[in-house]
């Protein structure tokens, strides 16, 4: 460990803060579908005893609180007056299949515990505070990352509501029968006008922090990225019977279409993934007619990112003529690159530096965040907390109490730079 690290010291509060963050993750851990596993995902069960267990703790905390309309929970402590403009923070409750306990749910938990601390050592700031809970940044349950908190940026696309679940219900239906009325879901959007911005602290999902000795990183970026559902149509014949010259393998054409994806992207340094593959008809004895599977293509730019795109479908193309078999990729998500705003950065930075950390080590974050939603309508930035050896969307993934209570006081000393910093709007700046 090196010197700068072993002299960093949280405060007394932050330790203390951070036991109990620590602890609650471990409490909503056992919020899940598959015992013995953490599952939680969107209109769940579990989703619900997760707000009303969420919600209870920032009561406690003496935050008002409230569920919006498509399923996020809100915590506010209020401003000098009822029309001040306010500052988000938070990030979200719900999880992948088989996931860590640590992705999304602290961030939450320490927005909570900074809120608090502020408003009892401060009282009013110039702007309210709101903590935000949100509901399916994973994407985990309907295939569409981001539902919650596009619905609080007012980019909700009416489309989706013919999304379905893995038994075939839909989001419409799955949102009535969670007590929520799909007509108000646009209720849910904020007003950007209002907004001062945005902050929200994650773990890193890889292993920069780690590799730099560093407990807080400071996001620059977050990913770009596109999804797609790739179908390989071949023809299914017997095993047995059909030599390899009249074969049209859809099952050979995807894996070889899948190491183009990784080769690709290795040499023009972005980031592909084939998650899944699904194969008919599935039998040992019959060539494969069908091969369905998915890619996740990511990079720090918009224009990279397309460009390898374009490179990969050349290299499908290429591999379905030469097999004789139709490769055919449709797009099922894109997001742009969202950059954080230098101001935000800027306290953040400060936060870091106040902690007694070394200058923080800036990092493109690889993964999507809630951050990419609010960052359509406002600035946003992101404290990232090491993660060692960078696994997550796992049951290994983990963070530190001392990493969580520096990000505590970290955080906190980034809203107070802001509350010095706020220019009223009508006094020279914006809110």
């Amino acid at each position: 460990m090196s010197a700068a690290v072993q002299e960093t010291v949280a405060t007394e509060w932050a330790s203390a803060a951070a036991a109990s963050v620590v602890a609650r993750c471990d409490t909503l851990a056992a919020l899940t579908e598959t015992p013995g596993r953490i599952t939680r995902v969107y209109l769940s069960p579990e989703h619900a005893r997760a707000n009303d267990t969420v919600r209870a703790w920032m009561q406690d905390a003496g935050l008002d609180t409230w569920q919006d309309a498509a399923g996020n929970l809100h915590g506010r402590v209020s401003g000098p007056t009822p029309d001040a403009p306010v500052l988000l923070l938070g990030s979200h409750l719900d999880t992948v299949v088989d996931a860590g306990r640590y992705d999304g749910v602290v961030g939450v938990l320490m927005a909570v515990e900074v809120v608090a601390r502020l408003a009892r050592d401060h009282g009013a700031l110039p702007f309210a505070l709101e903590v935000v809970a949100f509901s399916d940044e994973e994407g985990t349950r309907f295939g569409k990352a981001l539902l919650g908190s596009s619905a609080v940026a007012g980019v909700w696309d009416d489309a989706w509501w013919d999304l379905c679940d893995a038994d075939g219900t839909t989001l419409r239906a799955a949102f009535t029968a969670f007590g929520l009325d799909p007509e108000r879901v646009h209720d849910a959007a904020v007003d950007p006008a209002r907004l001062v911005g945005y902050l929200e602290a994650h773990i890193e999902q890889g292993p920069y922090l780690e590799q730099a000795d560093q407990a807080l990183g400071l996001v620059t970026s977050i990913a770009s990225a596109r999804r797609f559902t790739v179908q390989a149509v071949g023809e299914a014949r017997h095993a047995g019977g059909t030599p390899y010259e009249r074969r049209h393998d859809a099952l050979l054409a995807a894996a070889e279409a899948a190491l183009a994806v990784e080769r690709i992207c290795r040499a023009e340094q972005h980031i592909g993934t084939v998650g899944t593959m699904a194969v008919e008809p599935g039998a040992v004895n019959v060539v494969p007619g069908l091969a369905t599977f998915a890619v996740d293509l990511r990079g720090e730019f918009d224009e990279g990112r397309d460009r390898v795109w374009d490179a990969i479908v050349a290299a499908f193309h290429e591999i379905g003529e030469r097999r004789g078999v139709v490769v055919t990729p449709t797009e099922v998500h894109r997001a742009p690159a969202v950059f954080c705003a230098p101001r935000l950065m800027d306290a953040v930075r400060a936060g870091i530096v106040a902690t007694g950390e070394p200058a923080p080590l800036e990092l493109f974050s690889r993964a999507g965040h809630d951050a990419m939603s609010l960052g359509l309508v406002t600035d946003v930035a992101m404290l990232f907390l090491r993660n060692p050896d960078g696994i997550s969307h796992h049951p290994d993934e983990f963070v530190a109490a001392p990493d969580v209570a520096l990000g505590l006081d970290a955080l906190t000393a980034a809203v107070e730079r802001l509350a010095r910093d706020h220019v009223p709007a009508g006094d020279g700046g914006d809110a």
